[in-house]
This record gives structure tokens, sequence and C-alpha cells, in this order.
């Protein structure tokens, strides 16, 4: 993902996967993780249509040596760099000079001009997604122990459904209530919410059985573990209504079934729309000087940061 200038002039020049520098400002790149980076460009867009005598380009990393020579880089002989194997240790400015003649046309004179182009370059997956739903169930009365029976029954069944995907249900918790209806008085339901989170025991050995990185698997499973759940209330209507000569003490609310979804980043990484806004959905690797020690979507700020390292899990 490049950031956009003027929507980087033509479709045409994104499809080549070049990103071009601005002598003006710096320019942000987001690569995900193990992937590599498009091809940075250093020259401007408006030079690379020009001819250039005698070009020359130094790269420098963000460690502030050259990159000439280094394994995970491909230098190519017109000056673009392609970082490979993206890791978050990789983040940061990566800055090219270049040098080229311009030469007088009367007196073919000789000068030699230097430009200086700065990419910012971030790391970033995927968030991971867990998924909030909210149910309810109406109930005889709040009282009745057969609604804790029926809480922890529904847990299971919910788990059975989805455990093939390595998916499990937790932070679930149920609440009665007396409701007041129009026209229908008093009464009593279970207010029933969980998470469906996609990383059950056995999650890694799934996800070592996909190359590179795991969010992408791990998001498709969860949202065919909640698809499954959907199911598996609507069903429970059209039980309702055609399979139960009386109707169950406890039974589900017709449309109740609702479901947000959660985002959560690794260790290492967070969210933030301001700094980040050409990736705000992404979890991006956390600044020098910030940290992110959990799976919250934030990276905290280090109280005396001593590391200038990216993605610190703890300062």
């Amino acid at each position: 993902r490049a950031v956009p200038k003027e929507e980087q002039h033509s479709v045409d020049l994104i499809e080549k996967n070049y990103v071009y520098g601005d002598i003006k400002h710096e320019v942000n790149v987001y690569v995900k993780v193990f992937t590599n980076s498009p091809f940075l460009v250093c020259m401007d867009l408006a030079r690379s249509q020009e001819e250039v005598i005698d070009p020359k380009y130094l790269w420098i990393g963000p460690d502030g040596k050259n990159l000439e020579g280094r394994t995970y880089v491909n230098l190519t002989e017109t000056g673009k760099l392609m970082v490979m194997g993206f890791k978050e240790f990789m983040s940061g400015a990566y800055t090219c000079t270049l040098s080229h003649k311009i030469i007088e046309t009367t007196t073919q004179e000789e000068r030699e001009m230097f430009e200086a182009y700065k990419f910012m370059v971030y790391a970033y997956r995927e968030a991971d997604h867990t998924y909030q739903v909210f149910v309810r169930f109406t109930t005889k009365e709040c009282e009745l122990e057969a609604n804790s029976q029926f809480f922890e029954e529904l847990k299971r069944i919910l788990n059975i459904i989805i455990s093939d995907l390595t998916c499990h249900i937790i932070e679930s918790s149920y609440k009665c209530h007396s409701v007041r209806i129009p026209k229908q008085g008093l009464s009593h339901e279970l207010f029933v919410s969980f998470q469906v989170n996609p990383f059950a025991p056995g999650w890694e050995e799934v996800c070592h059985q996909v190359p590179y990185d795991c969010e992408d698997a791990t998001n498709m499973r969860v949202q065919e573990a909640r698809d499954r759940i959907g199911e598996f209330f609507s069903k429970q209507t059209y039980a309702l209504k055609h399979e139960f000569q009386t109707v169950p003490t406890i039974h589900y609310m017709d449309n109740s079934f609702s479901v947000t979804h959660i985002d959560s980043c690794r260790p290492g990484f967070g969210k933030n729309d301001i700094t980040h806004k050409n990736c705000a959905s992404c979890c991006v690797v956390c600044d020098p000087g910030t940290y992110s020690p959990n799976n919250e979507v934030t990276c905290q700020i280090c109280a005396r940061p001593r590391d200038k390292k990216y993605g610190a899990r703890s300062c």
C-alpha cells in the first residue's frame, strides 16, 4: 500500500508496483509482513520521464548504512529498491540520493546535481477479527434453575458447531431481565452475549500449514464460524414455527441475533488512523518509543523510551 500522490498520477504506474520519491516530502509506504515491498524509485515521476545523464544512486537503510549487498534487498541498476520478505525491524526511513550531470548545450560544461528522496516504510498486518454476538431468549421466570443449564448447553452446542475451525466461544455471559412489552404485558428474557474467537487451542498448528502469515487464514475461519452461528439461530426460528407442538420454556427470540466485529492487532502492532491514514484499518508496526504488549489495537507510549526499534512489545 503506497500513499497516493495525486492518486500516484496514473493507474498503470501502480500496476507496475513502483512508488516514486518526492523531493518536497517523505513518502509513506506500507508493506505487509513477509511480503516484498513495491519498488521504491530513486526519483520523482517528472524526473523519470526525462533523460538523466550519468545517474548514480546511493540507498541508505533505517540503520544509517548503505544497502548495497544486503541479502534482503533487490537493487536494480536504475536505482530501484525492493525490500524482500519484510519484517518489523526493517521498518523506518529509506533514503536515496540521486546524483546526475547536467551538460550545458553551448559550453558543454558539466555540473553535478544531487537530489535526496525519503521513504518511510512500515510493516503492517491485517487486523485479527473477533465477533461480538448478542442474542435474546424468552424464559418463564428469571429465578428458573433451567436458565443457567440452558446457557451452558447453548455454549456447548455453539462450540461444537465451530470446533473444526479451531474457533471457540469466549467472554460469554447472560443476564435475565423482565421486559414490559406494549400490549403484551411482562415477559422474562435472557440477554446472552459472547465472542466468537479464532484462537481456540491448536490454532497455531493450523497456521503452520499456511505459508507466511496467518491472519488471512484466521480471518476466513472466524468469518465462517460467525456465519455458521448466524445460520444456527435462524434455524431456531424455523424450528419454533414448524417443529414444536408446544413452545419450549426457553426459546430464541426471532431476529434478536446481532453481531459486530472487533479488531485486534498482534503484539508490536497497533492502529492509528491519524498518523497512518492511508492504512487506517491496518495494524501498523509500533513506532520507536511506543509499544504494544498484547492484542489491543493501540501502541502505548513508553514512559522512558530506551529502545529505538520498531515493533516493541515492551519498553
